[in-house]
């Protein structure tokens, strides 16, 4: 009978390895899916003596091909490109408008002094007066272009920011769910492999909005905190993140924490680092220069009696008409430019804006230094998107080669144990045959 008890043994085991296979194939391009083994091991004889061959085999119990340092590398990757994915468009945006010949204020603001040169050979000439002010307007319109685009950014990131929190709190909520499902399944002795697969999956989209630390607990849970530490799941706890006035707050447990914006990671870091290291830096620059224009202009206007050329903020022009331009200087006539000419001196005055060190900075070339310095911006985040994107396909494809389904291997388990199993069946086959004639021969 050991000899039925032992082909029948190894008849449930390789089915159930051709069940853990058929799993496997059957979940070959499923997204996120992690392959399943069978670990066998033999049963010994419990008596019998030397003469004892064993007692069969049986399934110790199933595998799951997971890696944890391999996922934490994955997840990682996803934080880190999700922040430099974030900010790109936005950039290319920026560098695109500002560097274009028709809302470039560089090319306005020359246009201005051409106008200013122009007038300059005759400077009573009545249309020649009208050049500059239709010069001064088209200047005046870039600048309010481009403080514009700045404030539909900033909406736009707003609404980013916004729709981020709400994933990640979705997320969270997730994670916390299949901790519990997954502590339950674990403790009634159940395969928690699919449950697993569904929470890795979470905390890898969770991962590309925010970066996040993630540690395994005894029970099967995971708990999972932002790179700062404060918590986000607690096994089937969950914070909820939200905006207070712009500012992030993490509540959990009935306590409320502030979050700091630096070093957050993902998609939401993305955002905030562009928002506050370049989008309002750059608009704080453009309403320094559009406020200095103003300022400058009108004042070397008020210098000669004459009313002022720009509102204060430099994002539009007076009424002042043509003949009212202060063009001559004190004593001369209406014929005079030694005014005019001190305003053509200004563009190369000095003028200090905040984001080149407030010492001041040739006022014709702040744009052109704004425009460079955005340009390497861009180039230096396009760089590492691209890093980014590298280390990320190639932790995936780490993960893979330990967690994913190889169908070519798993073809071979297939043959293998359909073998194994055919092999068996024969072995209870010929038993029976044995037994029949042991009974004939009494």
């Amino acid at each position: 009978m050991s000899m039925i008890h032992n082909a029948l043994s190894g008849a449930i085991a390789a089915q159930t390895v051709l069940n853990t296979t058929s799993q496997n194939l059957a979940n070959a391009a499923t997204p996120g899916y992690t392959r399943q083994g069978v670990l066998l091991s033999s049963r010994q004889a419990l008596a019998g003596g030397l003469m004892a061959a064993g007692n069969g085999v049986q399934v110790s119990s199933l595998v799951r091909f997971a890696d944890g340092y391999k996922s934490q590398q994955m997840w990682k990757a996803a934080s880190e490109l999700g922040r430099y994915d974030a900010g790109q468009p936005y950039l290319d945006q920026l560098e695109s408008v500002m560097s274009d010949d028709t809302s470039n204020i560089n090319n306005a603001l020359d246009g201005f002094f051409a106008s200013l040169n122009a007038a300059s050979v005759q400077p009573d000439s009545a249309s020649l007066r009208s050049q500059v002010l239709t010069a001064a307007d088209t200047l005046a319109k870039r600048i309010a272009g481009q403080r514009q685009l700045f404030t539909t950014q900033l909406n736009a990131l707003g609404d980013q920011r916004g729709a981020a929190v709400s994933q990640i709190n979705g997320y969270t909520a997730d994670v916390a769910l299949l901790n519990r499902q997954i502590a339950a399944a674990q403790a009634g002795g159940l395969n928690t492999s699919g449950l697993l697969d569904a929470r890795d999956q979470r905390i890898d989209a969770l991962a590309a909005l925010a970066g996040v630390q993630v540690v395994a607990q005894a029970d099967g849970t995971v708990n999972v905190s932002l790179n700062n530490g404060q918590p986000l799941v607690v096994g089937d706890d969950a914070a909820v993140l939200s905006q207070n006035g712009g500012a992030l707050e993490l509540r959990f447990a009935n306590t409320t924490f502030g979050v700091a914006s630096q070093g957050l990671g993902g998609q939401l870091g993305g955002v905030i680092d562009y928002e506050l290291q370049v989008l309002k830096p750059m608009q704080q620059t453009v309403t320094e220069l559009a406020a200095g224009i103003a300022q400058k202009f009108n004042g070397q206007l008020a210098l000669a009696g004459g009313p002022a050329l720009f509102t204060p903020d430099g994002l539009g022009v007076t009424g002042i008409t043509a003949a009212q331009l202060a063009f001559a200087g004190p004593g001369e006539g209406v014929g005079g430019g030694a005014n005019l000419t001190a305003l053509i001196k200004l563009k190369d005055s000095s003028l200090a804006v905040t984001q080149f060190g407030g010492t001041g900075t040739v006022l014709g070339d702040i744009y052109t230094q704004l425009v460079g310095t955005l340009g390497v911006r861009s180039q230096q985040n396009q760089a590492a998107q691209t890093t980014a994107q590298t280390v990320r396909d190639q932790s995936q494809a780490t993960w893979a080669a330990t967690s994913g389904v190889n169908t070519d291997e798993e073809a071979i388990n297939l043959m293998q144990y359909q073998q194994m199993y055919q092999a068996n069946m024969k072995v209870i086959a010929a038993a029976g045959k044995l037994f029949d004639s042991t009974l004939a021969a009494f």
